[in-house]
């Protein structure tokens, strides 16, 4: 699977904007609103319970839209452009079946056991299905990919905000750093998932204006394809032509590839265990909230594809070289491109900080879910046990400070890599799938023993760097792209991880079947089985009936793009 840029993430130098006055005043106000709403959820941060996870108390429609914004950074903004512009509408893959189909899985599955666990974290769950060593590798692991991830969306937004705004680098990397440590460091969670939510607003209406006025720019829907057909060839605007295995297509991929390596190794693993969209669900204030909101956000997340697509495909219709040095722009340029051409003063200040507000949210779900892990599973586990809770409170504030220089850190660290969108599919491949196939085996197979989860993820990680630092940067396997190495690297560690779980489970004791309820699929603990809160039996709040609703929109979806 080919990256969603060969490029690397940097803009064209000529792509300076024409801010004015109004552009930067409507900028300033979203950072008042913003240190706003960190200064008013102070109030309610009392307990570590509220710092970390909001109290349990938030609403599903505010966790759902939440839930997206955390994942709708700005990199996969420019990144998914980026890919359309090179690749055309296989970027739906992306979506309906890079997305939908986990983030149902996990409302419907995975939830009831998070949640109904009382856990405050994805490791903490590996602690009561495994033992203390699988919850300590799980947490050091996390912790150091929470702040890589929160780096690239950092250096991400410095090298936007340099080439938009003629910013160095540098500060835009520590003005973005303190606005993000100090909205979270007042308010806890409730203040980072209430600024997504104005976020998620932010960011559409950054993205409608530049999608409306692209279109018709180029003559519509029909305008667009036809131009595209004429320079591209007729697969460019289809979602599955040119996949038929033995074919050649740009994307490098056949739909085998697609379904398995995009749709179930890394989708799964990235959606059902990365703690920053995990941790808005568990801040839910009841399980049927919290089982909804993946699944709330599950249907903008089917829709938010055009508002990334379009302007990639424009781009490459109204610069039929773009991504080329005949052109001068790359393919990250589609969306800063199209704001330059395309957008008057005031929306352009919209646009400009709805890309803003995007690098922001991603930065700030990895920064939240690190202060949650370190300070509850290593921390207050492995270093400083039974302090009062107000220790914690503290505590939780000094390590977002920790974080956020960290992630200052690594950000310098993503600019040695050409290319960030690759680097984050490294990174999940590396992280995320070696955890998710601890989470399945553990949460199927009750024969799976307590020690079977520190080596399943300890070989499962291993194999995955090995297969891509050694196998496939030293040229001993050849694969033809980065991507395509990142879905090898995922595959083998998750068969590498199950294989050894399965294995060390055949020569240790399982766990006692009394202390795997609510851990394995099957069992049920008290706080799964609760009773519907009033009105929850509506239809509309009916998780099942939502999740499946998700996956046949997405499926219908991929119709007029299948011909």
């Amino acid at each position: 699977m080919q990256t969603p840029t060969d490029s690397p993430l940097y803009l064209a130098a000529e792509l300076r904007l024409p801010t004015n006055w109004l552009d930067y005043t409507i900028l300033a106000i979203y950072f008042v609103v913003v240190l706003g709403i960190g200064f008013a959820a102070r109030r309610s941060v009392k307990t570590s319970l509220d710092f970390f996870l909001s109290g349990r108390s938030l609403p599903a429609w505010i966790t759902g839209l939440a839930f997206i914004s955390a994942n709708l950074a700005a990199t996969e903004i420019l990144g998914m452009a980026a890919n359309s512009a090179q690749y055309g509408a296989y970027t739906v893959h992306w979506y309906w079946i890079g997305a939908i189909p986990a983030m149902v899985f996990l409302g419907l599955v995975m939830l009831p056991f998070y949640y109904g666990s009382k856990v405050r974290s994805v490791p903490e769950f590996l602690l009561l299905r495994f033992d203390r060593a699988a919850h300590l590798l799980s947490s050091v692991l996390f912790a150091i990919a929470a702040i890589l991830i929160a780096g690239v969306n950092l250096y991400a937004l410095a090298i936007v905000v340099e080439a938009l705004l003629g910013w160095p680098q540098w500060v835009a990397i520590v003005v973005a750093g303190a606005f993000v440590l100090a909205y979270i460091t007042l308010g806890g969670l409730s203040s980072a998932i209430y600024n997504e939510v104005l976020q998620f607003f932010v960011i559409l209406a950054a993205l409608i204006p530049i999608t409306v006025l692209g279109l018709k720019k180029v003559g519509g829907w029909g305008g667009l394809t036809d131009k595209l057909t004429a320079t591209h060839g007729h697969n460019f605007t289809t979602a599955w032509g040119g996949t038929g295995i033995g074919s050649a297509n740009p994307l490098g991929a056949n739909w085998l590839t697609i379904v398995l390596g995009l749709g179930f190794v890394l989708s799964f693993g990235y959606w059902t265990t990365n703690f920053a969209e995990v941790q808005r669900a568990l801040s839910a204030k009841n399980l049927s909230a919290s089982r909804r909101t993946p699944l709330i956000a599950a249907y903008p997340k089917i829709f938010i594809v055009f508002l990334v697509m379009i302007p990639g495909l424009v781009a490459a219709a109204l610069v039929p070289k773009i991504g080329t040095s005949a052109s001068g722009l790359q393919y990250n340029d589609a969306i800063p491109y199209l704001m330059q051409e395309l957008l008057p003063n005031g929306v352009l200040g919209i646009a400009v900080t709805g890309l803003l507000a995007a690098f922001m949210a991603g930065m700030a779900a990895n920064v939240s879910s690190f202060n949650t892990v370190f300070t509850n599973d290593i921390w207050a586990k492995y270093v400083v046990r039974g302090r009062e809770d107000s220790y914690y409170v503290r505590f939780g504030r000094l390590i977002t400070a920790v974080g956020v220089l960290a992630s200052i850190g690594t950000a310098f660290l993503a600019s040695s890599f050409s290319n960030i969108m690759s680097y984050l599919q490294t990174l999940f491949s590396f992280f995320n799938v070696p955890m998710f196939v601890v989470f399945i085996v553990g949460m199927f197979w009750k024969r799976a023993s307590a020690k079977s989860g520190f080596w399943g993820l300890l070989a499962g990680t291993v194999t995955a760097m090995v297969n891509y630092f050694v196998l496939y940067k030293k040229g001993i396997i050849s694969i033809p792209s980065d991507q395509g190495a990142n879905f090898v690297s995922a595959i083998a560690g998750f068969v590498a991880g199950a294989v050894v779980m399965v294995a060390v489970s055949f020569f240790t004791k399982p766990k006692p079947a009394q202390e795997l309820q609510g851990l394995v699929y099957g069992t049920r603990s008290p706080g799964m089985s609760e009773a519907p809160a009033p009105g929850d039996e509506a239809w509309y709040r009916k998780p099942a009936l939502l999740g499946w609703g998700a996956v046949v929109l997405a499926a219908a979806c991929y119709i007029p793009f299948s011909f």
